[in-house]
């Protein structure tokens, strides 16, 4: 289930700092020694500076400290042919880590508490991992890990 590129849907997903659990994507972007997962929660919410236009890619702005990967509404990122409705990103400073067994635990019935939505193109996988290993912004940690091959 949890392999890199997957991007797989919670409802509900229970966030690790104790915010209220809700409906949420999660991208996979490495298994760590089949222990620790490192992954992005998509959001649909807009957090770049107001006067920037957003394409479908990477965007990297040190000096105001952001780091960005738009997935755009409507453009298919899955070997399925999905889409995310909305202009949806990926940010870096984000990146977070995730305990297998956990995730197992809370996380059992496919259909009722998670579906996997699907794999994204190879391509577009190696661009988010670029877009984020090449960053000022992501932990130099997750950096490392996503250099590492294989994916």
């Amino acid at each position: 289930m949890y392999t890199p590129g997957r991007i797989i849907y919670f409802d509900p997903f229970y966030f690790k700092n104790g915010a209220s659990a809700r409906s949420k994507y999660f991208l996979v972007l490495k298994v760590i020694g089949n222990v620790t997962v490192l992954a992005s929660l998509p959001s649909s919410k807009y957090h770049l500076p107001a006067s920037l236009d957003i394409d479908h890619g990477c965007i990297e702005i040190p000096d105001g400290c952001v780091n960005c990967y738009v997935f755009k509404n409507g453009q298919i990122i899955t070997k399925c042919g999905f889409s995310f409705e909305l202009d949806t990103f990926l940010y870096g400073q984000w990146l977070d880590e995730y305990d297998l067994e956990n995730l197992k635990d809370k996380y059992q019935v496919e259909g009722i508490e998670y579906k996997i939505i699907g794999e994204l193109l190879e391509d577009e996988l190696q661009k988010v991992i670029n877009c984020f290993t090449a960053s000022a912004v992501v932990k130099r940690k997750f950096k490392r890990l996503l250099a590492q091959s294989p994916l």
